[in-house]
């Protein structure tokens, strides 16, 4: 459902409580264009038929199948992120618990908003997430040719000289790196620093628009190819021309595509979709995807002529945790960005502050460090951040150990939960973790039990033995919380 006010900026509104949505509709339609759903796969349906990609979304963690948990509400949060990188989410949940709040923030959403909440606060709050992405996008076109790739570390160095080395040339170049690593980052400086730089740049989007539509969108379509082709469109492969065209999230183009594409590749010939004689495209063409495009040729969702053609060149962009003291540059570097846009004096961490950045993982890598900033920033303009302050704005369970795997790293780890986690169980976090575990070995294995077990390194009697006791413990504790609810 939409206001179809296309003069706002659009908003979608994801919440399973209709007189939510509605009371969010009637309290935001005369600054936003509203967009409405109430589950996960509704609102991503909704996405990839809007006319534009959102700019802002208010999410609601608790989502059916599973309102009363928020693992469906965290899915939907990276898989907005997949699908719009630029978008600002705010988290707007009755699952008010800390650890919630925390792990939505580092999935990537600007922040996290506890309910009840005064419509004017939203608002107040949908109007400073707007501001940060337009000032975002001013700084990414005034930050010269490698726009804005901050670091010093050896990945980062090596990953510069590789765009430095794949630029001028005219073949694919293949970009990988996990969700707000960048990667949009490195396309735009492959095509600034290309011969044809004054060419167009074109980004499409691979996972942002329904499969069925995805073949004319990008190669066009004849008049009356099929219902509602009013007139004759070019695709995005005609707009591109002699200029750069980048295929973001690759890894979600349906097989059937996948073939088309590879022709374009090949012999630089396509068609539009009614259409029987053959058009030929002249653009340069980068694919960036942060799945891994060889799992994806291994278990057939992905065509291996097309993988081999499209990774000619690659170019993988390091997450935050690898990138060693190039957290502490780009804090610097977003601090004084956004003390200068607000005209508040930075803040500073102190000595055993600055270590707690150092040892916290950025699971949302460069995104949530660009987040925090923001946030702290906001908070506590020319002060001295403390230890407890920058606890408050990360993910417990994510700090690194000093040194991989070293037993004094584990240590140090296991005093700072116990100190900072009243009421901590050890039970509990095995459980989690073991849980984590099978729910990823699943998905890898596309739900195949034998498979997954194999991954896990199990027996598969094993595997079903712990699914069971894991589903126990789950409906216990649901059976708890619903008692203590009831009184």
């Amino acid at each position: 459902m939409t206001n179809s006010n296309a003069n706002l900026p659009r908003l979608i509104i994801v919440d399973d409580d209709p007189l939510i949505r509605d009371a969010l509709r009637l309290a935001l339609a005369d600054e936003f264009d509203i967009y409405l759903a109430e589950t996960r796969i509704q609102a991503i349906n909704l996405l990839r038929e809007m006319p534009a990609l959102p700019q802002l979304a208010l999410v609601d963690l608790g989502l059916p199948p599973t309102p009363h948990r928020p693992e469906e509400g965290f899915r939907l949060l990276a898989e907005l992120l997949a699908h719009s990188p630029h978008i600002k989410i705010l988290v707007l949940s009755g699952q008010d618990e800390l650890a919630n709040a925390r792990h939505a923030r580092a999935l990537g959403a600007i922040d996290f908003i506890a309910k009840p909440c005064l419509p004017e606060k939203i608002r107040a709050q949908l109007r400073n997430a707007l501001l940060i992405q337009r000032t975002e996008q001013e700084q990414e076109h005034a930050e010269g040719a490698l726009l804005g790739i901050v670091g010093q570390s050896p990945p980062v160095q090596a990953m510069r000289h590789q765009i430095m080395l794949y630029a001028a040339t005219p073949f694919p170049v293949l970009i990988e790196g996990e969700s707000g690593t960048g990667k949009e980052l490195v396309a735009a400086a492959l095509q600034r620093l290309g011969a044809n730089s004054k060419a167009p740049y074109l980004v499409f989007n691979c996972a942002a628009i329904s499969p069925s539509l995805l073949e004319s969108a990008l190669f066009g379509h004849i008049k009356g190819a099929f219902t509602g082709a009013h007139s004759a469109q070019a695709g995005f492969f005609e707009d591109a021309q002699d200029g750069t065209l980048l295929l973001d999230e690759i890894g979600e183009m349906p097989l059937e595509l996948q073939a088309k594409l590879l022709r374009v590749l090949e012999n630089g010939e396509y068609q539009r979709v009614g259409e029987t004689g053959m058009r030929k495209s002249r653009a340069r063409i980068i694919a960036a995807t942060n799945r891994d495009l060889r799992l994806e040729v291994r278990s057939g969702n992905f065509r291996t002529d097309l993988y081999h053609r499209l990774s000619v060149f690659t170019i993988h962009v390091p997450p935050l945790r690898e990138m060693g003291t190039d957290k502490l540059l780009l804090l610097n570097h977003f601090c004084d960005f956004y003390a200068a846009q607000s005209g508040n004096p930075p803040f500073a961490l102190d000595t055993a502050t600055m270590q707690l950045w150092e040892r916290y993982a950025f699971p949302g890598n460069t995104r949530e460090l660009r987040n925090i900033v923001i946030r702290l920033a906001t908070k506590y303009p020319g002060q001295t951040v403390s230890t407890a302050q920058l606890e408050a704005e990360l993910d417990p369970q994510q700090f690194t150990a000093d040194t991989p795997g070293s037993d004094h790293g584990q240590r140090e780890l296991a005093l700072h939960t116990l100190q900072q986690q009243p009421g901590f169980s050890l039970d509990k976090l095995l459980l989690e973790q073991e849980s984590h575990y099978i729910d990823a070995a699943l998905e890898l294995a596309q739900g195949n039990v034998s498979e997954a077990a194999r991954l896990l390194g199990l027996q598969r009697t094993t595997l079903y033995s712990r699914m069971e006791t894991l589903q126990k413990h789950k409906s216990s504790q649901s059976a708890n919380n619903t008692i203590g609810e009831a009184h």
